[in-house]
This record gives C-alpha cells, structure tokens and sequence, in this order.
C-alpha cells in the first residue's frame, strides 16, 4: 500500500480505539494526519467508530478539498495547527469527559490548565493553555489558534473539549488520552492537598525527553 493508503487505515484504527474506549461518543471529535501534498481529515458528522479509510476527507496545501467525503467543519482548527507547528503531523480533537469538564470550570488556569501532576503530562503533552470559546466550525478558531504561534502543542477548548497535536498520529493520539487520563485525576483530586512535580522536576523531564 502507499504512505497515504497506510496512514488512512492507521486513522480509522486509531479513531475505532478511541470511540471503543470512550474517549468520543455520538459524532463527536475529529482527527487530522499531514501529508506531504495535503491534509487528511475525518469527515463532517461522522462517528469515529466507523470511519472508512477510503471516505476519509483530502484537503490539499491551499485547503481546497480534493478527494473522500466533505471534512470536518473544524478543518480551521486543524490547519492553524499545522501552520504554527511545522513539527505536527496529526492533530486529535474529543469532547472527553474530564479534559472537557475542566474547560468548563470557572477556576481552570487559562494558561496552564494541566499542571505537572505526573511525568507523562509533561514528556508527552506539555503546557495546556485554554483558548476562548467559540462556536463550533468557526473561523475565528483557527485565528485564536494562530495567535499563539505555536508555543503549546496542546489547548483546550473553552466549554468544548482538548485539541492536541503531536509528531505523528499515534503519538497524537496517546498525548490526548494522557491529557484525558491527567484531567480526570485533577478533577477526581480536587479540594485535597495535592503534590505537583517542582519546577526543577519539569525541567529535567522536558531536557531528557525533549526530542522523544
């Protein structure tokens, strides 16, 4: 098979795991793989338990929509990744519960909404920063994306859900369940007296395992 027909079939497997396991329910989510000549994308209001390798969307590098069924109306978001964040080579959006519920609590850092709670949130997602909502398939999301040049390779979604890009799509796609996994132990312990890593423990994480 070529590189594009192997990275389709990786994507639907990869989206079947997620919705089996609960981490996209209904329609929800939508997930993106780089191309040398484009972009592919899961397709509008399609579940990501049964995505057809052979149906999933085509963007080209202007955005034009070239091949499989009409993309996501989140494809703003994907691309604004990809613009900013020339080391992305997927990108993986849920609505998951835990990562979705502290996007919408008062008190959530806007700009750290995941603190280094354990060593894996930090080697394999980094700093979380929230971005403000708007409505789903807006524009506007991507320019909120563009805004931040690229500093975080993860966001969260005011009132929406986790956005998190990675080198490639399975690495993307276990950051998110991490970030998931991170946000339900920081809700689960929240009102306790809670250990953090310290500042020096971040920094030897992200020197040992910054090209990982």
């Amino acid at each position: 098979m070529s590189t594009e027909a192997d990275l389709r079939q990786e994507m639907s497997n990869l989206c079947a795991s997620l919705f089996n396991r609960g981490f996209s329910v209904g329609t929800a989510g939508n997930v993106s793989a780089r191309l040398p000549d484009g972009i592919l994308m899961t397709p509008t209001n399609s579940t990501l338990g049964a995505i057809d390798p052979d149906r999933i969307s085509k963007i080209d590098l202007d955005g034009n929509h070239v091949a499989g069924d009409r993309p996501t109306k989140e494809v703003f978001l994907h691309q604004a990744f990809y613009e900013t964040r020339p080391q992305a080579g997927a990108v993986v959006h849920l609505h998951s519960t835990w990562a979705t519920a502290l996007s919408c609590l008062q008190d959530t850092n806007p700009n750290d909404c995941i603190p280094p709670l354990t060593p894996y949130v930090v080697m394999r997602v980094g700093t979380v920063k929230l971005v403000p909502y708007v409505k789903p398939g807006d524009p506007k999301s991507g320019e909120l994306i563009r805004d931040l040049k690229g500093a975080y390779s993860a966001v969260l979604l005011a009132n929406h859900g986790p956005v998190v890009s990675g080198k490639d799509l399975f690495s993307a796609v276990c950051a998110a369940e991490e970030l998931e996994e991170t946000a339900k132990l920081l809700v689960a312990l929240r009102g306790q007296k809670t250990r953090l890593l310290s500042e020096a423990d971040v920094a030897d994480l992200k020197a040992t395992y910054a090209n990982m």
